[in-house]
């Protein structure tokens, strides 16, 4: 049986998702792009974002829970006196990711006329709890389109992060932090070329 696991401020995870019963979350540019405003929305005053990917019918994200001190500290927000604990701040941060989920099914039902529940629930993800682990993580969430057969050269795909960490334009998102992680923008690179250890995170392949 699955267990929900909570999100621990200053820990790191693999949160991911799928439509229900396989049903696709995206069908062109505009919905990627919306999907995207709203993650800025919701999550960018809660988490660090290292790493995502966006695919027909499900999604990859690599992201640190922020402390409460930080999210009071970037964004002002003065309702968070109450969530003094670890687990109530978990929850609170659950719903955030859980009012985007919402939000992007509210207006893709409207926009194709259909109802009901988009994403599975409840969402999934996995504690990050090792270098190692974050490394293959990023290669796999970019690699993922071709995996999957969105894209032959990952470097192309326009919905995942890949392009703008190797870029040299302003980005909002943790770029250098990333590229400290793989000791610098070139073994970022050559990383990425290497073949990809997909036994390593097999478990968290969403099919």
């Amino acid at each position: 049986m699955f267990t929900t696991q909570p999100l621990i401020a200053g820990n790191y995870y693999h949160i991911y998702n799928k439509g229900v019963n396989g049903v696709n979350l995206f069908y062109s540019p505009d919905n990627y792009q919306y999907f995207l405003r709203k993650y800025d929305e919701h999550i960018d005053p809660i988490a660090d974002t290292f790493a995502w990917c966006l695919l027909g019918n499900h999604f990859h994200l690599l992201v640190r829970i922020k402390e409460v001190e930080e999210v009071q500290d970037l964004t002002g927000l003065k309702n968070l006196s109450g969530l003094e604990g670890e687990e109530k701040y978990s929850l609170w941060v659950s719903k955030r990711f859980s009012n985007l989920f919402n939000a992007y099914a509210k207006a893709l039902n409207k926009q194709r006329g259909r109802q009901g529940t988009l994403f599975e629930r409840p969402f999934r993800r996995k504690l990050v709890d090792s270098e190692r682990y974050f490394r293959q993580l990023v290669v796999y969430i970019h690699s993922n389109p071709v995996h999957h057969g969105f894209t032959d050269n990952y470097k192309d795909y326009p919905w995942s992060s890949y392009g703008s960490i190797v870029s040299a334009k302003p980005i909002k998102r943790n770029r250098n932090l990333v590229l400290d992680w793989f000791d610098g923008k070139g073994n970022f690179v050559d990383t990425h070329r290497q073949i990809i250890d997909f036994d390593f995170i097999d478990h968290l392949v969403i099919e």
